[in-house]
């Protein structure tokens, strides 16, 4: 049982337009030719495979909202990361794919 929740584009989106979260709360778990066909400003990009050495760029103290393409990769990472103590943390369900389609883009 995990104790991290999912949540949707558009909640996230919301939050960050209010001021509510900062864009190093939101880490796009993606390979970096992904990031670079389409991001959302300002997440950080922290490759799914660069996780475990890469987790001291990783404010635990804040809330963190995880996004992949799609959401599978964004909740395994959510489950590692719960495993090496983080909390607050929330996966994207949807991904980039739902965010891009709430801002009239095509992702895939």
């Amino acid at each position: 049982m995990n104790n991290w929740q999912e949540v949707t584009a558009q909640y996230v989106l919301e939050l960050l337009d209010n001021g509510i979260i900062e864009g190093n709360q939101i880490i796009d778990v993606r390979e970096a030719f992904e990031w670079d066909f389409y991001h959302l400003e300002p997440s950080v990009l922290i490759p799914m495979n660069t996780i475990p050495e890469r987790l001291g760029e990783i404010d635990g103290d804040k809330p963190l909202y995880i996004v992949c393409a799609h959401g599978v990769r964004s909740a395994a990472v959510c489950s590692y990361l719960e495993e090496q103590g983080y909390s607050g943390l929330h996966n994207v369900a949807g991904g980039m794919a739902a965010i891009a389609s709430l801002k009239g883009f095509q992702y895939d």
